[in-house]
Order: structure tokens, then sequence, then C-alpha cells
């Protein structure tokens, strides 16, 4: 297992289709390449994303033919090095669409597969409303993945409001914990970098939060900042505000290190309770 590697997040903006999303990835892809990453980071919905309303319509394909899976496997292999697909939306039998994020080695191979568990069904202002559930299935299953680049955890954007789910991965011995994300810009401004810090703090982890910026067609704007967060709760990396790459060195034998000095996770305890009426009652 390698200990010390370049990872690279790639800030994209959300396009409404196949062909226009994977060019807009294309060339910040082969720069991250050329500037040392052994593994790129997407953001959710990196295949393409459009809003109706208050509904997500993303361009979907089944797994076996979707374009952007499919060129993004040749471009692993082709340039040897790992990707995490944030998401794309896959097509299911029951008319719906799974949210999914996958992990590519550096030969093109699937190692890993997760569909989005928390779905976005929030009122943000009168105008501005989201129903991830009305088009997709949500997942039910969390996913680790031993790699020679470590041990990789997979999760996409509302589930970082939902601890449990890192603590989960954590003790499960994920060291880098993936959050891709099209964080609209209301939320992102008051919680995406409180939250991934927060993530990494508990977990003694390394949080990989690749995000869309800009305008989603059809309403919506992404947040951008992808960060990457160090075991100890520090970003060391933040995309800003403009389309782009942004690096950062990790270094897994940092996240021994930090769960030594701090071994929250060895320390769960199970607890009951009692209301307090109960209480006075008894």
């Amino acid at each position: 297992m390698t200990n010390n590697f370049k990872i690279a997040c790639l800030q994209t903006r959300p396009m409404p289709n196949f062909d226009s999303a994977l060019q807009e990835m294309y060339d910040l892809a082969v720069s991250a390449v050329n500037n040392g990453a052994k593994l790129i980071a997407l953001p959710e919905y990196c295949g393409g994303l459009v809003t109706q309303g208050s509904l997500l319509n993303p361009p979907s394909a089944l797994e076996e033919n979707h374009k952007v899976l499919t060129e993004l496997k040749k471009f692993s292999s082709k340039f040897k090095v790992f990707i995490l697909i944030g998401s794309i939306a896959i097509s299911s039998s029951n008319g719906k669409i799974f949210n999914r994020s996958y992990i590519i080695d550096d030969r093109g191979k699937i190692l890993s597969r997760y569909d989005k568990i928390h779905l976005f069904d929030v009122t943000l202002s009168e105008n501005e409303k989201y129903r991830e559930s009305s088009v997709v299935s949500g997942g039910n299953t969390i996913s680790v993945c031993k790699t020679k680049l470590g041990i990789l955890g997979q999760t996409v954007c509302y589930d970082l409001r939902f601890p449990s789910l890192y603590r989960e991965l954590s003790q499960a011995g994920a060291q880098i914990i993936f959050v891709p994300a099209v964080f609209t810009k209301k939320t992102g401004e008051a919680h995406w970098h409180i939250l991934n810090r927060a993530r990494a703090i508990e977990n003694g982890a390394y949080i990989v939060s690749p995000c869309a910026i800009g305008k989603v067609k059809g309403g919506g704007e992404g947040y951008g900042h992808s960060l990457i967060v160090n075991p100890w709760g520090e970003i060391i990396s933040d995309g800003g505000n403009e389309r782009g790459v942004s690096f950062a060195d990790i270094n897994l034998d940092e996240v021994e290190i930090t769960r030594k000095k701090i071994p929250s996770l060895t320390h769960d305890k199970k607890f009951s309770f009692l209301l307090e009426k109960e209480r006075k009652t008894a």
C-alpha cells in the first residue's frame, strides 16, 4: 500500500448532457495527471445535471452502456490513475435512477459502487426546492474499498449531514472518505466547511469533497470550494469559487497518528434514554 500520494479534486461546472460533461472534465483531468495526481476525484452528477422546478433531471443510462462511465474507465487505464466518479445517474427498472458513485482503479476496473443513501428533499426557500426522491431510488448499503492507495469510503453530498454513516465507515477501517457534491450555494456558505471539518475530526480520517461550481441548467447553483481536510480537521486544500483543479498530498500515517492520539472510534458507549417526565414519575 502507498502511504504518500497526491489527490486532485476537479471542480467542474454542471453540464446538461454526457458529451458536454466529458468535455468539461477532460482538460482538468489531464492537468491533474500531469501534476502528479494518483487519484482524481470528481463531483456529484459529474455525468450531467439538469433541474426542472423542484425535480432533478440528470441524463441517465444503464451501467453497461453509460458513456461517461465507459470513457472514464478508458481514461484511468490510459493514464494509470485512480478515479472517484462522484456520481452519475444510472437507469433502473422501476423508472427512477440511482445516484451512483464509483471508484475506478488505475487499470480501468470498477473497484466499488455506492448508491447515495440520503436523498436531498428540502425546501430552502419559496423559490428553491429540491425533491431528489421523486426521481432517485436511495441506496441502503455502505461501501468500504481496500486499495493500494488505502482504505476508501464513499458517501455523496447530503450524506454529509448524517454523522453515523461516517462513523460506520471509519470503524470499518476507512482512512479516506469521499463526499462528492453539488452542495447548493445557500447551504454551502452556511455549513459546507464546518460539516467537512467535523466529519474529519470525529473520525480521524481524510475527507475529500469535490464540489461542482456554478449554475445548473433549469435552476440551482453549485457552491464549489472543493475541500480536502486532514484527519486533524485542518483544511489542506480549497478549490475556491472557480472551475479548476485543487491538490493535496495525502499521508496515511497521519490517520494512524491521529486515531492513536484521540482513539474515540474505540470509545463508543451504549446508553439508554429516559424522558424527563418519566424520570419525575418514577
